[in-house]
């Protein structure tokens, strides 16, 4: 099991025998009888708790790590203009650089690369390959905004004025003191990409990630503080919901990024007075369009937007339109071979983290009630396994059913539920019925990744025009996950919603406009006061 709390010498001893200078535990070594430990981090300094919630390993279930329930004070000592910004400690602009420089430079080594890919796998159990993309994603994001990159991003403006000496400049203000709530999926990914998009912008963030996982983003930060990063510059607090709340509620950040379900994104916009920004849960659509070509490579894709991670990404494929020239290929039986291929050895399907078995498979038996539906491929649990039952485990799963049922007032709600697990719905669609496709895209309420597979560009062009999801792909490679670091992921269509990666999400996100106006004069010659206005 992972425990959070262990004394400081026990945790000063794991660091001595470690080959990584930061790192204070060894992926594969975390157990029962070795738990690991995740500490708090307040105010420049580690902090352990007399309080603590165990964390059941998602592979045999035994306790190994704990948590412990953490405190905030500093948020308050942070002021509204930030640890710096364009008039304050520009400085610290290129300490960042620095940092970013020697994290990317760290996390580029394979002996790190490879220590936190596994520390991933052990956590949120998934294959090594997608487990090390996270980890490569998350270094190239770094080599991104190394040096003068981060400067770049607080660039200003000026505009000439009405008469001499006044100029209006548009400057990228920092909010001060602001919170980050991430789920379990990526651990180090999200965290660390909206993390390092506070810091440049000169806020002080309180960094909370499911506790499930924390530890990968403890160990980061330890790897960053071993990079140049102020103690200081970061609070970490590992704690449960309910705890995370009331120090939201008390400490009152000045903005909140939360990445996670619709639910309690809803919950923080009203408890936070809207002073939020949302990556929330992605019921995220795929249209195949007229043109069938390359089945084997689409299927592929299909399968890995569908199931990869054992489905447990925000991006995953959640129901597929196919054209009805698609349905009369081997297009279908070439996606559950594929998704047969999967095993539990592998970590290619593994635990569900948020979703048991019994609530997936109740899922399926609903959907299987309506008229026409039928069960495409899987439906079944995994067998011979010691996953714990508080997760679930579940073989790839396909269900069919037809567009004109989905439409109707009684069954839409139900089959758009997003089960956050490796499941999909899957429906066929005639060339006259494309208006139905488009009617069931904007009924939709989460608008976060989408994909176009055409390579017709009057197609693509009618559905792109009649759609909202933040981030989608189009052409015959199209897909819904595995965005890099080189563009824009998050939702559209919601005023609230967040963006990562780029420079453009980090600016929307993590500061704000502020004009500063100057008006030096001179003062006309002869000037009088004149009648009052």
């Amino acid at each position: 099991m992972f425990r959070i709390g262990q004394s400081l010498l026990r945790i000063q001893s794991k660091r001595n025998v470690h080959s990584l200078p930061f790192a204070t535990v060894k992926a594969e070594e975390v157990s029962a009888s070795q738990p690991a430990e995740v500490l708090n981090l307040v105010q420049g300094s580690w902090t352990r708790s007399s309080t603590w919630n165990t964390i059941p390993d998602p592979l045999n279930g035994e306790s190994f790590i704990k948590v412990a329930e953490p405190f905030v004070e500093s948020l308050a000592q942070c002021p509204k203009h930030g640890l710096h910004n364009p008039f304050k400690a520009p400085e610290r602009y290129l300490m960042l650089g620095d940092v970013t420089t020697k994290a990317a430079h760290k996390l580029a080594q394979p002996e790190v690369s490879d220590f936190f890919a596994k520390l991933i796998q052990r956590v949120s159990p998934k294959s090594y390959q997608q487990a090390f993309m996270e980890v490569f994603v998350t270094q190239k994001f770094l080599e991104n905004f190394c040096g003068d990159q981060v400067r770049f991003l607080a660039r200003s403006f000026g505009v000439p004025g009405n008469h001499l000496g006044q100029q209006s400049h548009g400057f990228r203000w920092p909010y001060g003191p602001v919170a980050i709530i991430t789920p379990f999926n990526f651990p180090l990914e999200i965290p660390l990409l909206q993390l390092m998009g506070a810091l440049y912008m000169g806020n002080k963030p309180l960094l909370k990630v499911d506790s499930k996982v924390a530890i990968v983003m403890e160990q980061m930060l330890r790897l960053l503080h071993d990079c140049g990063l102020p103690l200081e510059d970061v609070d970490f607090i590992n704690s449960d919901g309910v705890t995370m709340n009331r120090v939201l509620m008390e400490g009152k950040p000045r903005m909140t990024l939360f990445t996670g379900s619709s639910r309690v994104a809803e919950k923080l916009a009203v408890d936070l007075g809207g002073r939020i920004r949302v990556e929330d849960a992605g019921f995220d659509w795929k249209i195949l369009g007229p043109d069938v070509q390359e089945e084997d490579y689409v299927a592929w894709v299909c399968d890995q937007d569908a199931y990869a991670c054992s489905g447990q990404k925000c991006s995953a494929q959640s129901i597929l339109f196919i054209h009805e020239n698609w349905g009369k290929s081997s297009f279908l039986e070439k996606l559950r071979v594929l998704a047969d291929r999967r095993k539990l050895e592998d970590l290619t399907i593994g635990p569900v983290l948020t979703v048991t078995t019994e609530v997936m498979l109740d899922h399926l038996n609903k959907l299987l009630k309506i008229n026409g539906s039928k069960l495409l491929f899987g439906g079944e649990a995994l067998q011979n396994h010691s996953i714990p039952k508080v997760y679930g485990a579940i073989k790839p799963t396909a269900v069919f059913i037809p567009l004109e049922e989905i439409l109707k007032e009684d069954n839409y709600d139900l089959v758009t539920k997003e089960i956050f697990g490796p499941f999909q719905v899957v429906t066929e669609y005639k060339q006259n019925q494309l208006p139905l496709v488009l009617n069931a895209l904007e009924r939709m309420h989460a608008h976060l990744t989408a994909a176009v597979v055409s390579n017709d560009p009057l197609f693509i062009q009618k559905i792109i025009g009649n759609s909202v999801n933040g981030t989608t792909y189009v052409g015959l490679r199209a897909r819904t996950t595995g965005a890099p670091q080189n563009h824009w992921f998050g939702p559209a269509g919601d005023p609230r919603g967040a963006g990562i990666g780029t420079p453009e999400a980090i600016k929307l996100v993590w500061s704000c406009h502020r004009e500063v106006i100057y008006d030096n004069g001179p003062v006309p010659q002869n000037w009088s006061t004149p009648q009052p206005t």
